[in-house]
This record gives C-alpha cells, structure tokens and sequence, in this order.
C-alpha cells in the first residue's frame, strides 16, 4: 500500500491500523511499554515501604515527611505537562526514552542523598522522568491497539502498576534489612537500562506520524506493522481498510495544541479530567503513600507494616482486573463513577478501623477493599483520558490532566502530615473519602461515553 495522499483516494494509517487483528507482534510491543512503567512505578511505589525508615533517620516531624513525600509529584507535575507537548511536536518515542534517563538518574542520585534536601531534590528529578512517561505511554499504546481492544489493554497497562507496587514491597522486604533505604534506590536505578529495548524495537507512533505530514515514515511503520502482524497470524491476508479517511485527517487547523484543549467539545472533556485527576490522585496518594508510615505510628514494627501493606496491595490485581473487564462490557463512565464511590466507601472504612484499633485480620480486609477499589479507578483513569482527545494534541491533553493530577498528589501526603497530628487516622481517611466523592459527581455531570468508538471517531 502507498502513502496516503488524498482524503479519499487511499485508506489512512488509522483505517489500516482499525483492521489489524490482535496478535503476538502488538502484544510485545505492548509488553515492552508495559515492562517500562512497571520499573517506573516500582520506583515511585517504594517511598511507601521506606518513608518510615528515612523519617527515622533524619527525625522528621509529620509535616517533614509528608512534604519529602509529595517532593516526587512536583516534579510529576513538571514532566507531565512538558513531555505531552514535546510528544506532540517531536514524537513519542524519544520522548518515552529521555523519560526513563530521568527516573534512573534521579533514583541512583536518591541513593546517596547526604540529607533530606538532596533527597528532595533528587525525588524531584525521579518524578520528573515518571511524569513524562506516563501520559506518552498511554497514548503510545492507545495509538497501536485497534478500538475493539484498545480498553482492555490500556487498563492491563495500569494494571502494572499495582504489580510495581506490590513487588517494590517484596524488594523492600527483602533488602531493606540488608540494604537499607540508600541501597534500595541504588538498586531501583539499574532498570533504567531497558530503555535500550525501547529504541530498538518500539516504533513511532505512525498515526503521529501521519497527523505531522511525515508520510513516508508513517507508511514504513505501517507497512513493517502489518508486515509483523501477517507474521504472527500465521500468514493469513489481511481484511481490506476502509478507504475513507479518519475525520483527524479532515479537520486540521492551526490551533496550538494547548489551546484546542479548551476549544469545542473538548473544553468541557477538559474540565471534567482535570477535576477528575486532581481529586481521584489527591485521595489515593494522600492515603497511599502514607500507608506504612501510619501503620508504624499505630505501634507495628517496620516488617510487620511492610508486610501488611503489601497484603492490602494484592487486591489491586482483581481490581484493576474486573475494572478491565468492565471498561469494555459496560463502559468507561459507569466504571469510573463505580470505582471512585467504591474507593470512598472503602476508604472511610478503613479510616474507622485503623483509629478503633481493630484486629489485624479485621483491618487487613477493609485494605483490600479500598485497594481493590483505587486500584480500579487507576485503570479507567488511563484508559479513559488518551480517548478524549485528537491526535495531534492527545499526549498534550494527556500530560497536562496527568499534570494537574500531579498537583493533587503534591497536595495528598503534604496535607496528610498536616492534619495526622489534629485529626487521627479517622480524618485522614475522611479527607481521601471526600476527594473520591467529589471525582464521582464530576464524572457523572460531564463524562461522555466513549466504549467500542476509533480515536477518531470519539475525536471527530
């Protein structure tokens, strides 16, 4: 197949790639992308099991710790926004590469942090990198995934997070005697190698590739892509595309991709992410990250509270599981709405069994609830957000929700070691209840629906 040249003439990247079936070749690729954020989010996971650990070391009050805590989301913050805008102008994959530089310098410079300001500082640039990577690889594997399937696999994206988190604990577990906190970071940096897999065997994003008029390297990828995936179906042809162009090729305009953010229907989509991201991220990072941490105040040992919140992590396997599931059967609006009431419930629960005081087993099953629960709004968040925006400005839209969500992360742990001391456990918990009630209601007032549509179709 040639080039695409005309609206009319010949089937664009986004029809031949619409008509691709499922096979072995996207799923390595998916696989690669998947492997990065799963050693991305490992690193940003572990502050969770050694932020008692460094508290102690260097005497921290509540207040200290809680801003050492939220110092890897100013720079989330900072990545997010800068990397969707560069992805849009010069691509997705160097972009994703740069990203893990970032995070595995940043993570080996924590390591031999001197005090808890060089910690911070170097959290800021490991965050950095972790904030570029996120909003690029969802719209990387939103962009090589066809419609039919594209929920499902940018929710099992997610869904590398929890196992990050869960085998952060175990590395934590593991070493953290041994190791100790300075030697884990060290350890955490080595990953960061893979980012030689990713230059080697991901391609660019040809339907980028195409909205920036680079058609000639939009019709190598594309002809390579189905090259592969005839491969791996064993040789059988392919069906015909639609001749049709996208509507993302009918409607250019010169807008700056930050601008068509607030332009027609997606002003609207706007506001509701970034209120959605902001609350959802403000609620789950102002809990999360403080989960060890609270369990040694409450009187457990640093092994016993590792242990016991890798436990509650589990539950993000079947949730972010049944919340894939879901995407796809019933939609990503109603999911998100039931996972974001879901996480408050739970939460408030959690909340009110911590301060009681109750028994181990007792405060071990309401965890899991709430982990089940955030970990499956986690899913629909990432599946959702790349969907609701155009191509030519989608990591744009991407980077700056995720941005503003970095925002609200920042504010989570910090406002968690503000309020510890006045409020207890009971008002901790509260306050991420309320957060995930607030994300619902925006949701449901001006979510739109997007299940079993093209990117082009939802951004026509």
């Amino acid at each position: 197949m040639g080039a695409f040249t005309g609206a009319f003439l010949r089937p664009n990247v986004a029809n031949r790639l619409e008509r691709l079936p499922m096979t072995n070749y996207q799923r390595s690729l998916f696989g690669i992308i998947a492997t990065a954020w799963f050693f991305d989010s490992m690193d940003l996971g572990i502050m969770t099991f050694v932020l008692g650990s460094i508290k102690a070391e260097f005497g921290l009050s509540t207040a200290q710790a809680g801003l050492l805590a939220s110092s890897s989301f100013l720079g989330m913050f900072l990545g997010a926004a800068i990397a969707g805008m560069l992805a849009d102008k010069y691509g997705r994959k160097p972009v994703f590469q740069w990203s893990m530089v970032f995070w595995g310098v940043g993570s080996l410079a924590c390591g031999f942090a001197q005090d808890v300001d060089q910690l911070m500082i170097f959290r800021v640039i490991l965050g950095f990198g972790m904030g570029m990577e996120f909003p690029i690889g969802l719209s990387m594997v939103s962009e090589i995934v066809p419609a039919k399937s594209r929920g499902k696999y940018v929710a099992i994206l997610e869904g590398f997070w929890p196992l990050g988190f869960i085998a952060a604990g175990i590395l934590a577990y593991l070493t953290l005697p041994l190791i100790g906190w300075r030697g884990i970071f060290i350890a955490l940096s080595v990953p960061a190698a893979f980012v030689f897999v990713i230059r080697r065997y991901v391609p660019e994003s040809p339907r980028w590739l195409e909205e920036v008029g680079r058609n000639e390297e939009a019709e190598k990828v594309i002809s390579k892509m189905e090259k592969n995936v005839i491969k791996a179906n064993g040789g059988l042809a392919l069906p015909e595309p639609n001749k049709q162009a996208a509507p993302s090729l009918l409607k250019r305009d010169k807008r700056t991709l930050f601008a068509e953010l607030w332009h027609g229907v997606y002003a609207k989509r706007t506001i509701m992410l970034w209120a959605l991201w902001f609350f959802a991220l403000l609620g789950y990072y102002g809990l999360t990250t403080w989960l060890g941490a609270l369990l040694q105040q409450a009187g457990y040992e640093v092994t016993k509270s590792v242990t016991y919140t890798i436990y509650i992590s589990l539950a993000g396997i079947p949730g972010f599981i049944f919340s894939a599931w879901l995407l796809e059967k019933w939609g990503r609006k109603p999911t998100c709405v039931l996972m974001l009431v879901g996480s408050a419930g739970a939460a408030y629960v959690y909340g009110q069994t911590a301060s009681a005081q109750a028994p181990v087993a007792q405060l071990i099953a309401s965890g899991l609830c709430m982990q089940f629960f955030m970990f499956g709004m986690w899913s629909v968040l990432y599946a959702y957000t790349p969907e609701l925006y155009p191509t030519r400005s989608r990591a744009t839209g991407a980077g700056f929700a995720s941005s503003v969500g970095r925002l609200g992360s920042l504010l989570g742990p910090l406002a968690v070691g503000v309020i510890l001391p006045f409020t207890g456990h009971t008002g901790v918990f509260t306050l991420g209840a309320a957060s995930f009630m607030i994300a619902a209601f925006v949701v449901i007032a001006l979510g739109t629906e997007t299940k079993g549509k093209s990117l082009e179709d939802v951004s026509g």
